[in-house]
């Protein structure tokens, strides 16, 4: 478990599963993502992230609003299950449900997740990826001080080609260890 001054990251717990439902349902959270996703859906993305969690001791962690134990969404580190130019890599991500936007609260969860990987799992660098057009994740990545080359910008390899996702910009931050 992980906790700032606002939030907890922690495993999953079954009573995540329903508003986590329901925040991979709405069309403006998953926006920059393929398609929303089904109950069905969600509940498998979550057995994959346990998964992830007992083969790499860090996963997409639940996240609660400390105030008032509400569950809002994940943030975390990931080893990404596609292969690209900066493969093999660890990644921090984050979905909120939007009611708990602009809140500051995928900054807060990211940069904890981060120091977490430095060190805790001792990472040398973390990336972050999103479509180009995700200008609210790409600023929060900026926030994070986290860095652009356009050069490290790709195409998704799970999307087709001409699919408005497709083109992806990849943000990386170093250790300073």
């Amino acid at each position: 478990m992980l906790q700032t001054p606002r939030l907890i990251l922690r495993g999953w717990q079954p009573s995540d599963r329903e508003p986590f439902a329901w925040l991979n349902a709405d069309p403006e959270v998953m926006k920059y993502f393929p398609a929303t996703l089904s109950r069905q859906e969600s509940d498998e993305l979550i057995e994959r992230i346990e998964s992830h969690r007992q083969t790499h001791n860090f996963c997409f962690w639940a996240v609660e609003e400390r105030s008032t134990g509400a569950f809002i969404g994940f943030i975390g580190l990931k080893v990404p299950a596609f292969e690209a130019h900066f493969t093999p890599a660890v990644e921090v991500g984050w979905r909120l449900a939007k009611e708990f936007w602009g809140k500051g609260y995928a900054t807060e969860g990211a940069k904890e997740a981060i120091r977490y990987g430095f060190e805790t799992i001792g990472l040398n660098e973390i990336v972050s990826f999103t479509a180009q057009i995700n200008l609210r994740s790409i600023a929060v990545m900026k926030r994070l001080g986290m860095t652009h080359n356009q050069a490290d910008d790709f195409n998704h390899p799970s999307l087709p080609s001409g699919h408005p996702l497709r083109r992806h910009v990849l943000f990386r931050i170093q250790s300073h260890a």
